[in-house]
């Protein structure tokens, strides 16, 4: 529910709530659940700009499994 007030969990501006999310929903995306986040679209704009910002994005690339 925050996220229909809010662009982000504490506010409209990225905070350490959001962060503190990212290698959850990272691992929940490599799950075969991952298509939950369709029924929430405002989890779903939320995660998505998320994953724009480039610190995200670094994090997401440390967390792949090595090959």
């Amino acid at each position: 529910a925050r996220l229909t007030k809010c662009k982000y969990l504490a506010g409209d501006y990225l905070s350490l709530a959001d962060l503190n999310h990212v290698s959850t929903t990272l691992c929940l995306g490599a799950t075969p659940h991952a298509s939950l986040f369709d029924a929430y679209p405002h989890v779903k704009a939320w995660w998505t700009d998320l994953l724009a910002k480039p610190s995200v994005q670094k994090v997401a690339a440390l967390m792949k499994p090595s090959s």
